[in-house]
């Protein structure tokens, strides 16, 4: 592979990703982050704030539009992917390693399709790419100045995700392994890099502080909880899961790149190799040990990936690396067919067979239909308890005031609702129990749907702002 053909492709591939980021409606956790983005503040109650950053810059500079929120993410996994093409190239030079690796992890429909979206996995690989690159740059210069670009870029990650901790523990492992690693714990480099990384993460440790710790509790307590079903279900559902979210050519190439990353670094003590295999194999242990209790969630070993991918560029022979180009054929082929079943469904699918439909589907048109109900009914706002689909009626709906309720939302700096004033509020059908607003009133019921295939019911409820106690409400900020 050239270098202006691996160039000529992420340049197609990154205008094939903000053709999908305009086409694509918004999803109602991307709905979610814009609603972040207009209350930015230092933590939320579900993750780091790097998301809302990206999600407000990007709708500054292209509007409160799909592609405006989405803006960052194609340009940031192209800069991405030009790095850990770097960074390949500088620990396994002359040898092609970072562009193939690059290409094997953009064929992922994680890192393909998945960063046409706005999820906080976005800013995560972007920056976890390149602190790689900066280790990259370590191993080749030697000099400890790229331990504070590193704790940087590592500081960045966790601003994206908690995860990003995996990043750092990786790290950790391969100085503490590493007999030519280990003469850094006695340079001040390594410890300000660390340093740095923790002043970055600072103001989220704040702000949980200020904040009952609750970013921290939900994030923290999926580590270890227990779930209802069996561990081989789950150990399935994490394997075929990631079988197919990495493509399955892909998920066999990394497996054997990083069995193969740990057999070089154990038997021909290739530092480089092992850098790979202690940012690959102590994370993937975490998730399978995850999966012996409760589901681990398809978008979390995303972070595996780009190591991998570049093991099995590196580490594999001949027999292996002839996979290579099939593998990304494949994913780029299936990274294709899933965008373009999202923006136009030329596939009649059901809902259980479609989740871009689930996910995607006709949240302009339920909004219209529900802006239609409320003048109807003269009622003075809309409200969901579903904090993904009040924030898609307040993207979708200009000058229309959207009420959000639940706990979350007093984690807000948003404004309360007027006592007194009556509106609607949208509940899903498949939400059991009453509605958290007391003295909701059903009046009727409105359909999301695709090309006339259902993907959601939701009753409409009669709803008057309470003037004493009552669940925590809050308006949403309106489209610009």
């Amino acid at each position: 592979m050239s270098r202006r053909s691996w160039l000529i492709a992420l340049l197609g591939l990154t205008l094939l990703r903000l053709l999908a980021a305009a086409l694509l409606p918004p999803a109602p956790d991307e709905a979610y982050y814009w609603v972040w983005g207009r209350a930015l503040a230092p933590g939320y109650y579900d993750h780091p704030p790097m998301v809302a950053l990206w999600t407000a810059l990007g709708s500054l500079l292209a509007g409160d539009t799909p592609l405006g929120l989405r803006l960052l993410g194609p340009l940031g996994v192209a800069v991405a992917s030009l790095l850990l093409a770097r960074a390949g190239d500088l620990l396994f030079p002359g040898r092609q390693v970072g562009p193939w690796g690059a290409a094997v992890l953009n064929a992922t429909l994680l890192f393909g399709a998945g960063s046409v979206l706005m999820t906080p996995d976005t800013p995560l690989l972007v920056f976890w790419c390149a602190a790689i690159w900066a280790l990259a740059k370590l191993r080749a210069s030697g000099e400890g100045r790229w331990w504070l670009a590193f704790g940087l870029l590592a500081g960045c990650a966790l601003l994206s995700k908690y995860t990003a901790v995996l990043l750092g523990a990786g790290v950790l492992i391969w100085l503490l392994v590493e007999p030519g690693m280990r003469s850094w714990f006695g340079r001040w480099q390594l410890w300000a890099g660390g340093a740095l990384a923790l002043l970055v993460f600072t103001p989220v440790i704040l702000w949980n502080a200020s904040h009952g710790w609750a970013s921290f509790a939900k994030q923290g307590g999926r580590a270890g909880s227990a779930g209802t079903g069996s561990s081989w279900r789950y150990l399935a559902e994490l394997i075929g899961g990631q079988a197919g979210l990495a493509t399955p050519i892909v998920f066999l190439l990394c497996i054997a790149g990083t069995a193969a990353a740990c057999s070089a670094w154990y038997r021909r003590r290739d530092a480089n190799a092992g850098l790979l295999a202690a940012l690959t194999l102590p994370a993937a242990a975490l998730f399978v040990w995850q999966a012996t209790g409760s589901r681990v969630q398809g978008n979390w070993p995303a972070i595996l990936y780009p190591t991998a991918c570049l093991a099995a560029a590196a580490c594999l022979g001949p027999r292996w690396l002839r996979w290579r180009r099939p593998a990304v054929a494949l994913g780029l082929g299936l990274t294709v067919l899933v965008l373009v079943q999202a923006a136009f469904a030329p596939l009649p699918l059901p809902r259980r067979s479609d989740p871009t439909l689930a996910r995607l589907a006709g949240w302009a048109e339920l909004a219209e239909e529900a802006e239609r109900a409320r003048r109807g009914a003269g009622a003075a706002f809309l409200a969901a308890e579903e904090y993904g689909l009040a924030s898609e009626l307040a993207l979708h709906l200009s000058g229309v005031p959207v009420i959000a309720v639940g706990d979350r939302w007093d984690l807000f700096d948003l404004p309360a609702p007027v006592p007194g004033e009556q509106g609607l509020l949208l509940r899903s059908l498949r939400r059991d129990g009453l509605p958290l607003w007391p003295g909701a009133e059903a009046v009727g019921e409105v359909v999301r749907s695709r090309k006339g295939i259902p993907a959601e019911g939701y009753r409409l409820y009669r709803v008057v702002v309470p003037a004493g106690p009552g669940p925590d409400m809050v308006v949403l900020p309106q489209r610009r």
